[in-house]
């Protein structure tokens, strides 16, 4: 019986990657599982190989979103995600005034680190995070 669903990005930066969805999606950092008091001690339960690859995992603070899972990789990012994340922007008004809502999102998420790829006038805006990993803005 399926639980819950957790989305599960590579990256070079798991530290760098997770500064940047906290602040874009509102996410948090999830504590680890139990008895392990840290994240690293329950690493090392599974890093027979010592390769030192390290990850980040985030969770919504109310629950209302998939958990992050951000694992680090040795390689970097060479190609289209065919998955993507769509940021919602919360609000009501006028298609106007809902563009506004976005265009504003759009702004904070490039102070944050993100790349704007393409903009779609009126609907949404596709961007990058600071490691290339494509989603949206709507």
């Amino acid at each position: 019986m399926l639980t819950r669903v957790d989305l599960t990005m590579d990256c070079t930066d798991p530290d760098r990657l997770a500064t940047f969805w906290k602040i874009a999606a509102g996410y948090v950092d999830e504590p680890p599982p139990q008895p392990f008091s840290t994240r690293e001690e329950w690493l090392a339960t599974f890093d027979d190989e010592g390769d030192g690859m390290g990850g980040a995992w985030l969770h919504h603070p109310l629950g209302v979103a998939p958990r992050l899972c951000l694992l680090q990789v040795p390689e970097s990012k060479v190609a289209k995600n065919r998955l993507h994340l769509d940021l919602r922007v919360s609000g009501d008004g006028t298609p106007v005034e809902k563009w506004a809502t976005i265009l504003r999102e759009v702004e904070r998420l490039l102070r944050a680190g993100a790349s704007e790829l393409e903009r779609f006038e009126g609907h949404h805006v596709s961007m990058a995070d600071p490691e290339g990993n494509e989603f949206c803005v709507a």
